[in-house]
């Protein structure tokens, strides 16, 4: 059994006092503290049985659920070239779109005022761009997500999505593997893209290749 301790009453009150006469208590928080790093994955990938990775060499920007254009700025770049080291970090092997590789990896710029709640499998299918299988060489296959999602998007985000190509011949679906999302105050930064990656994979400490 656990034993659980509480605070002396007194203390409590203290400290309900200070929170009561605290009007505006989000505005001390620093942009870091606005940041927000939530991941997913399925739970039936072994991911260290993929070896090799290609990543796109453009990023998608996705306004009102719409694809807008797929682009490739400075601060696409850093991302891009994040992710990719954090993956190498883990054991993976960086190869061309035309190698084969066991993952493909996907990243976009999500720009969106309302709240909703997201069925990935619709969202990401929909959009050639957000996930193009034109690009990984696999026109008409179909995409395969089961994650649902409730989201709220009022300065931008950074979404970036691993897709399993090694099985994609056999079964004819790109199925998501994992996906990653960053919100929050001045993320989309060219300086802040290598941190804010590195958080993210810190989450998933599962996601390495088996060398």
């Amino acid at each position: 059994m656990t034993k659980q301790t509480g605070m002396p009453l007194a203390v409590i009150a203290l400290l309900a006092a200070a929170v009561g006469c605290t009007k505006q208590p989000l505005n001390n928080l620093s942009i870091d503290d606005t940041k927000i790093y939530i991941t997913n994955r399925d739970s039936t990938a072994n991911f260290s049985s993929f070896k090799t990775f290609s990543i796109t060499d453009s990023v998608a920007v996705i306004k009102n659920n719409q694809l807008n254009v797929k682009t490739i700025t400075p601060t696409d770049s850093a991302f891009i070239a994040a992710v990719s080291a954090q993956l190498q970090q883990r054991g993976y092997t960086l190869v061309q779109k035309g190698q084969s590789p066991d993952l493909g990896v996907s990243l976009n710029r999500i720009y969106n005022s309302s709240t909703a709640v997201v069925d990935y499998g619709d969202y990401w299918g929909d959009y050639y761009g957000y996930w193009d299988p034109y690009y990984w060489g696999y026109p008409g296959y179909s995409y395969y997500s089961s994650y649902v999602g409730v989201y709220t998007v009022t300065d931008g985000a950074v979404a970036i999505d691993l897709v399993d190509l090694k099985d994609a011949a056999a079964t004819s679906k790109i199925k998501s593997v994992w996906s990653g999302l960053i919100r929050g105050e001045g993320i989309i930064s060219q300086s802040n893209a290598s941190a804010e990656v590195q958080a993210l994979f810190a989450q998933s400490p599962y996601l390495k290749a088996n060398n």
